[in-house]
């Protein structure tokens, strides 16, 4: 199979990984009884490491809402959206977003990964000049080499690397594209976005914001870090999807009136099939939730800061970020394998990260809160990792 030889030492390093327990890549939670509670075989774990952050996914509305746009519309639009899959709710929830954001223009996509694939690699073409942060996520590297742009990267979260390399830029820093993300998945971490603005208003350039693990979790009324941080204005595009606050899949961007062009020039929008009606149904609901109920916000947060604490004061070492987002930092892979394990056992699922998932080489147990983990559910999470210390 010489196809596939290339991947002998990474299959050689799963099936290790497989022989010795569960296997932590693709693993299978066997039933969800609950937006905060699920079981893997026998045991019955507390859902730690979902990114459902405002516990949205058993809300009886949305579901409600769901499944009557199921009955009523079918299972799928079987087209894409410039063929025959745009319905009239596709169009609706591009207005409602647009007017939750408050930009003239929203485009809906089928994942989150799309959203930043369609958008990012149309404008980075083989004549612009990226600059974006090295720990960024893959559809963003993915975007951009699909686009064919020259890619520069900045240190993580460090404006001035970034500000140096639009210096070396000269001219062309004025045409250039900025990409970082709100909330980074693997740490937590937050761009530092304001800086990022000062350097693009004195020295040129576009700003693009991801906010996929920041939407419905910072902010006002939970636009986001560019919310947060009072640079809305300054934020060309906002891209951002419907599978963490939202509850759902699908993804989506905002941007001024002459992003609508890229309706007609976006391939991965032009060749993918739509979001299905049911999915649609359930983002409006989960939309109208954000909000109405901003309380939600501050209880993910209260959950949030109660996990970072506890996990503290027991010594772990933690990403120097309080956010939703809440990763253990373990030293070798196989240890973190053990841990992952045993807390499982302990009836606690979280994320095992390996590198190259992970930044930096290092290994993570990433645990993330929602709105609907009780108290109760958080010290049993952090009595779990207490005992494991024992």
């Amino acid at each position: 199979m010489r196809l596939y030889d290339k991947f002998s030492r990474l299959a050689s390093e799963r099936e290790q990984f497989r022989m010795t327990g569960i296997n932590p890549f693709g693993t299978c939670i066997d039933e969800v009884f609950s937006a905060t509670e699920g079981r893997i075989g026998s045991q019955k774990v507390i859902l730690a490491g979902t990114n459902n952050y405002l516990g949205l996914t058993f809300n009886v509305q949305a579901i409600a809402e769901g499944q009557a746009a199921l009955a009523n519309q079918g299972t799928g639009t079987t087209g894409s959206r410039m063929a025959n899959g745009s319905y009239g709710p596709h169009l609706a929830l591009e207005q409602e977003i647009a007017e939750f954001f408050g930009r003239p223009s929203a485009i809906v996509f089928s994942t989150g990964y799309t959203a930043n694939l369609g958008i990012i690699s149309t404008l980075a073409n083989h004549n612009a000049v990226v600059l974006l942060d090295a720990d960024s996520h893959a559809s963003i590297y993915d975007a951009c080499a699909l686009g064919g742009a020259e890619i520069i990267r900045f240190r993580h979260n460090d404006a001035k690397d970034l500000e140096r390399r639009m210096v070396r830029l000269g001219e062309r820093a004025k045409d250039a594209i900025i990409i970082v993300e709100g909330i980074y998945s693997m740490l937590g971490d937050i761009a530092p976005l304001v800086e990022i603005v000062d350097i693009k208003k004195r020295l040129g350039g576009f700003l693009i914001v991801d906010e996929a693990h920041s939407f419905g979790v910072m902010g006002a009324t939970g636009r986001g870090l560019a919310e947060a941080t009072g640079v809305e204005q300054d934020v060309d595009i906002i891209v951002g999807t419907f599978s963490k606050s939202l509850a759902s899949i699908g993804g989506f961007a905002v941007g001024a009136q002459g992003m609508e062009v890229l309706r007609y020039a976006s391939r991965p929008y032009i060749f993918t099939a739509s979001p299905s009606p049911s999915s649609i149904a359930t983002v409006r609901s989960a939309l109208k939730t954000i909000a109405a109920q901003p309380e939600l916000r501050q209880k993910l947060w209260d959950n949030a800061v109660r996990l970072y604490e506890g996990l503290e004061k027991l010594g772990y070492e933690l990403s120097s970020h309080i956010s939703p987002v809440v990763p253990v930092i373990i030293g070798a892979k196989e240890e973190g394998l053990r841990v992952w394990r045993e807390l499982i056992a302990a009836g606690v699922y979280v994320n095992l990260i390996l590198p190259p998932a992970a930044p930096a080489g290092i290994t993570l147990l990433r645990c993330s809160v929602n709105a609907a983990h009780t108290h109760e559910q958080i010290d049993a999470i952090i009595q779990a990792f207490a005992q494991l210390k024992k």
